[in-house]
């Protein structure tokens, strides 16, 4: 018998799905790994009571679902230079420890809807966005007000630089794109 367990192997020695544990251990339901990032003890797996963990999980829910709902906490209409929040921005945010991973793609999570509730409450959400989630050069124009061909001359300048890229696939017209992202709080500094 294992003495060290990881989440699959914890939720199924109670018989939940791998969501509901993870849902569990990140709401405090089941205290966290006890052995290592990611391993409980045996002992900590068998306390932790299969239905309270069972009914801890009402479902998660998608990231373009989450997304819809943190877009609405900002405010009808948007705020000026404000862009939507989008289903990356999501799996951002899950990055970041503001959202529990509860499985789906990493980039586009599945998350509790409770826990998007609740960031959805919190009267700090903007700056929490701006300082998780980065921008795509569209956004990031919007965000400076100026015209995309002049941001692209911003980062031409040298004056901002990515921080990392995003690759989207168009299928239908001309395959894959890597779209470069930018940190929010340097695209503030242009201003």
């Amino acid at each position: 018998m294992r003495e060290v367990l990881d989440e699959g192997q914890a939720a199924g020695r109670l018989r939940v799905p791998v969501a509901a544990w993870r849902w569990a251990t990140g709401s405090g339901l089941v205290p966290s790994a006890d052995v290592g990032p990611g391993r409980w003890s045996q002992a900590v797996v068998e306390a932790a009571d299969p239905e309270a963990v069972r009914a801890a999980l009402r479902g998660p829910v998608g990231a373009g679902w989450a997304a819809d709902r943190l877009t609405e906490a900002l405010g009808v209409p948007l705020p000026i230079l404000r862009p939507r929040v989008t289903a990356s921005a999501v799996g951002h945010l899950v990055k970041a420890g503001l959202l529990v991973y509860l499985g789906g793609e990493p980039q586009f999570p599945d998350v509790h809807p409770d826990q998007v509730a609740a960031l959805a409450r919190r009267r700090d959400l903007p700056a929490l966005l701006d300082r998780h989630v980065p921008l795509g050069p569209d956004q990031a124009a919007v965000r400076l007000g100026v015209r995309r061909t002049d941001f692209d001359q911003v980062v031409r300048l040298g004056w901002l630089a990515p921080i990392g890229s995003v690759d989207i696939d168009y299928k239908h017209h001309g395959g894959v794109t890597t779209i470069p992202l930018y940190s929010t709080f340097p695209v503030g500094l242009v201003c």
